[in-house]
């Protein structure tokens, strides 16, 4: 099987429809997903069970699953040989016990040696690797998707480096950029809603839904590319509950590809966990539709234009780096690095410069005597221009 995941609105779904195209009648695309009501908001205190009540219609479940596949695997048996026909099933994840259900079919099918081959599609990413791991072990190859880098929304699209900046790499808005109130609402109904409603709420335990958004609207549209600690976030939110609680929150923030609270470098690993979180945001969309800065104020203000910069530079390295590499920050106050990549006895201390004038940053003549080891790198102005450094994958610098 092939396996294809990532965040929402990435191109998932249009890849493999494409690839599709070419088999025509011995193919079918089937969608478990179905949309919520564009009533429903996810910043408003709504409660668990509003969010969760059933929509109308029967939701697809096992039976429809196996049915699906019957058909499937139906037509696969009247192709002539040397010809096979595909099966492509769109957000998986939310049949429940689908591993188990795909895996007894596929293992019927090897038998059988029947030409069906199987793409499984999914945006929910701790779920689908839940079901990976521990049904799907050695059946199927993964496709990793990722939100969209400076290079691609430039080629597609012609995005200047300021516009990817701003808009982010959402490929389904790009043509709203040049009306931003459509664009606003297009990033918070089409994008944010369902992958907080739909993808979190809907799919995993939340005792407070409403922290959890509150977390997300804050971590977004405030605090994104900078060190906050947990007790301040508590200060910043209602009810907020423990340390634990936000932390549990951020982490499925992240596993749905919105906001990661990167942990600082420390030689102990028991000091990252115990760190404050720095919050960046993985698609820079998500901080401008919540922001409030118009695209020209934005460019203007030179101090948010910075930190937007940064969290444009944390969200390419979250988003192109490997298994193998870790994210963090650095910070012995009173000096700083903004990002910290590792691989292996690797370290790459980066600092991003969207100023004027150019000043070899003390945080990273700090951090370099107490790791000598560590290789350095800034990004802007006095080193790798910008648009470079968006142009390749995290693992480059590193080599």
């Amino acid at each position: 099987m092939i396996v294809v995941a990532g965040p929402r609105q990435v191109g998932k779904s249009t890849m493999v429809r494409q690839v599709m195209s070419e088999y025509r009648e011995r193919s079918n695309f089937i969608a478990v997903d179905q949309p919520l009501s564009d009533a429903v908001d996810p910043f408003s205190d709504q409660t668990t069970s509003t969010l969760t009540q059933a929509l109308p219609g029967s939701p697809p479940n096992a039976e429809w699953l196996v049915r699906q596949w019957t058909q499937a695997r139906a037509k696969a048996k009247t192709l002539n040989e040397g010809q096979c026909y595909v099966l492509a099933i769109d957000e998986i994840q939310k049949i429940p016990r689908w591993s188990e259900i795909v895996k007894g079919l596929w293992d019927a099918d090897r038998a059988e040696n029947l030409p069906l081959h199987v793409i499984l599609l999914g945006s929910s990413p701790w779920l689908m690797q839940k079901g990976l791991t521990e049904s799907l072990a050695g059946r199927y190859e993964p496709i990793a998707m990722a939100h969209w880098s400076y290079g691609e929304m430039q080629a597609a699209f012609d995005f200047s480096l300021d516009e990817y900046i701003y808009f982010g790499g959402y490929p389904g808005s790009a043509s709203l950029i040049r009306e931003e109130t459509r664009w606003r609402h297009y990033v918070r109904t089409a994008l944010i809603q369902p992958n907080i409603e739909k993808d979190i709420l809907q799919m995993t335990r939340v005792d407070k839904p409403a922290l959890l958004k509150a977390l997300f609207e804050l971590g977004c549209g405030a605090y994104s590319g900078q060190i906050i600690a947990y007790d301040k976030l508590r200060g910043q939110l209602a009810d907020a509950g423990n340390t634990t609680t936000l932390a549990h929150y951020l982490e499925l923030l992240s596993m749905a590809g919105l906001l990661s609270g990167l942990s600082k470098f420390a030689v102990q690993a028991f000091r990252k966990r115990a760190s404050s979180p720095k919050l960046n945001a993985h698609n820079t969309a998500l901080i401008s539709a919540l922001a409030g800065y118009s695209f020209a104020e934005a460019t203007s203000d030179r101090s948010y234009w910075g930190r937007l910069v940064e969290s444009a530079v944390g969200a390419h390295l979250i988003n192109t780096v490997s298994e193998d590499c870790g994210i963090h920050y650095w910070r012995e106050s009173p000096h700083e690095v903004d990002f910290i990549l590792t691989n292996g006895r690797k370290i790459l201390a980066i600092e991003v410069k969207s100023g004027a004038k150019f000043a070899t940053p003390k945080g990273l003549e700090v951090f370099a005597g107490k790791f000598a080891d560590a290789r350095i790198l800034i990004v802007g102005e006095g080193g790798v221009p910008l648009a470079e450094f968006l142009s390749h994958p995290a693992e480059h610098w590193l080599e």
